[in-house]
């Protein structure tokens, strides 16, 4: 069994756009500047809101952090939207979910400028990447895609099974690894929460794809021998040996299921890492996007 280890394969990338950055600004040209809106005080969110700022630093981006009250109104977020939208030091930003409720997230997430959604859940972007048009990939596919390619994971003609559905992971990765690409030509099956017997069609994968936010629901009778598991589950697990008072883990239970696997992802420091890389490498892409026009 081996480790994919998620914050080695972003502090190499990090060193890759760092060196893009660096290059930019000696041609002239000003450094990225990625922007993040959070409204509220979710842990989880600051937490991420966090580490960007922080890789933001390391890479010589420019970063932006928006913090609201949760008592935003809806018109008073679709302005800071247009602004951001308008902004032409503004290369590329995101909206932090999940929203209160008395906020439309779709609403939020149609008024951003296509060209600069970063986290690829404009309807326009989801469109392009449905039908196989370079476009900003959603950070948590992209991210996943990114650790196949750098160890070399070989996914033309494996079966994949992705367990979820949701339009920011499940989907968005199905797809991804269906086409005809360097990470792709799978032949891929998704399970959700309606699906019946789920352990049937995991243990025919040879990579596993989980991403259902359940904690622990892939045990090791649900993994076949020499599979690749892609843990993309995150949850606090109360635990009061830890300063803390959490441990994180999975949706898988690494435990149980590690040994029977080729590969698998960690939690923490598989899958999370990645995301931020993402978001850089769309922020640049945004840039090309603009310089092109």
């Amino acid at each position: 069994m081996k480790l994919i280890n998620g914050k080695e394969v972003a502090d190499t990338i990090k060193k890759t756009i760092a060196l893009e950055v660096a290059e930019m600004v000696n041609n002239g040209q000003r450094a990225p500047r990625l922007a993040a809106v959070i409204v509220g005080s979710d842990p989880a969110s600051l937490t991420y809101v966090g580490h960007k700022e922080r890789a933001c630093e390391q890479v010589g981006f420019e970063s932006e952090l928006l913090t609201f009250d949760e008592s935003i109104t809806q018109e008073e977020l679709l302005a800071v939207i247009h602004k951001l939208n308008t902004d032409p030091l503004t290369d590329g930003f995101i909206v932090q979910l999940p929203l209160p409720k008395h906020i439309n997230e779709e609403e939020v997430i149609n008024a951003i400028n296509p060209n600069k959604d970063v986290d690829g859940f404009h309807p326009s972007n989801v469109g392009r990447l449905m039908t196989g048009e370079d476009t900003f990939i959603s950070a948590t596919p992209f991210g996943i895609v990114e650790l196949l390619d750098f160890y070399n994971i070989e996914t033309s003609g494996k079966h994949c099974v992705v367990v979820g559905r949701s339009n920011i992971v499940g989907r968005p990765i199905a797809n991804l690894l269906s086409q005809k690409n360097k990470v792709g030509d799978a032949t891929v099956t998704i399970c959700h929460s309606r699906t019946k017997d789920i352990g049937h069609y995991t243990r025919m994968a040879d990579i596993l794809i989980v991403a259902v936010g359940v904690h622990n629901m892939i045990t090791a009778d649900m993994v076949k021998e020499g599979a690749v598991v892609i843990d993309v589950g995150m949850h606090r697990i109360k635990d009061e040996t830890k300063k803390t008072g959490y441990h994180l883990a999975g949706d898988v239970d690494f435990e149980g299921v590690a040994p029977k696997c080729s590969m698998i992802t960690p939690v923490p420091g598989g899958v999370g890492p990645m995301t931020i890389i993402a978001l850089m490498k769309n922020t640049i892409k945004a840039i090309k996007y603009r310089n092109d026009k």
